[in-house]
């Protein structure tokens, strides 16, 4: 995801932001009754496809987007659906979903979700791409599917990520949590996940990334860390890293980057305290030997030569930090 999409996410959990969510909710029942239609079923269906059999045909792709939807019981008869668009309308039950075994994509974006105990998504058996940004979700407990890949919980409210079971998700690669009100990453045990983003939480913590042998990329962008301690050896694939715009403010901190800097390529470190410090760039370029880019800018030969002659010891770190 490019720079400009993460500068267009929203920072979750304020105050304003936390009363409006609990009034939408309690507006929620209020609604006046929307379901769906033969006639919107109708004029939404596309992609005519082969059915399992081979000698039938079937629209598998249905866009509901902004119907004004409460209720989706209908589609439960649409067995052959493989792509699915519910987003910006007023849902909170999916269990008509249940039915849909050949589901392979789903979008709830801008819904009334607000727990995934009790719905049908750990049921798509081919499930891959989940999506439910910017719904009333709170916490993840109850989330599964064998088949997930990627998995957006994007501008939700989620507090912690515990009750996530990593046996019910060993095939997912991508985590969006961008947007949310995580202090810590502790309980994201997830064995194959590549790519997670973590930016515009209140995280404070990192915890239990040792567990995230395979993960290349971790945005930490606009959280509330002092320190990089719980970045771990064990996280022997981490390519990229961003943490701008934390509270990074002393030079111990960059002394755990080493931990992961025999795999590391790009490091933000951006509007953080430590950014303004006198020979900071050399200083992370002479720890961090494959480092490739730093800050968006790439690193050149003449700097790497430059740090490796540059000498940097305990007192100088000492030194800085004081200052």
């Amino acid at each position: 995801m490019s720079g400009s999409d993460e500068d267009e996410v929203l920072k979750a959990g304020s105050e304003e932001e936390e009363v409006e969510k609990r009034e939408i909710s309690g507006q929620a029942d209020q609604l006046e009754s929307c379901p769906l239609t033969q006639d919107i079923m109708a004029k939404s269906l596309s992609l005519l496809c082969h059915t399992g059999n081979g000698l039938s045909h079937a629209y598998v792709r249905l866009d509901l987007k902004s119907k004004g939807l409460t209720d989706l019981a209908l589609i439960s008869s649409f067995i052959h659906l493989r792509y699915l668009d519910f987003s910006s309308n007023h849902l909170s039950d999916f269990s008509p979903l249940a039915d849909l075994t050949q589901l392979l994509w789903v979008k709830g974006d801008g819904n009334l979700l607000q727990r995934f105990e009790g719905q049908p998504f750990g049921q798509l058996t081919y499930l891959q791409w989940l999506s439910f940004a910017n719904n009333r979700l709170f916490d993840v407990k109850g989330i599964g599917g064998p088949a997930l890949e990627t998995l957006n919980l994007t501008g939700n409210g989620i507090q912690t990520m515990q009750g996530l079971e990593y046996h019910n998700l060993t095939n997912l690669v991508t985590l969006e949590l961008r947007g949310n009100c995580l202090e810590t990453t502790d309980g994201i045990y997830l064995p194959n996940l590549r790519h997670l983003y973590l930016a515009q939480n209140n995280l404070k913590r990192l915890e239990g990334l040792e567990k995230l042998e395979h993960l290349k990329t971790l945005n930490l962008r606009d959280n509330q860390l002092e320190t990089l301690d719980g970045l771990s050896p064990n996280m022997k694939c981490l390519q990229y890293l961003n943490v701008r715009g934390n509270l990074i403010s002393s030079m111990r901190a960059l002394r755990n980057l080493v931990s992961v800097g025999q795999t590391l390529k790009a490091l933000v470190l951006l509007e953080n305290p430590l950014a303004k410090t006198d020979d900071y760039r050399m200083y992370v370029i002479s720890h961090l030997s494959q480092l490739e880019r730093l800050d968006k800018d790439p690193i050149t030969a003449e700097e790497k030569s430059a740090a490796q002659e540059k000498e940097f010891d305990d007192e100088y770190t000492e030194d800085q930090e004081d200052n």
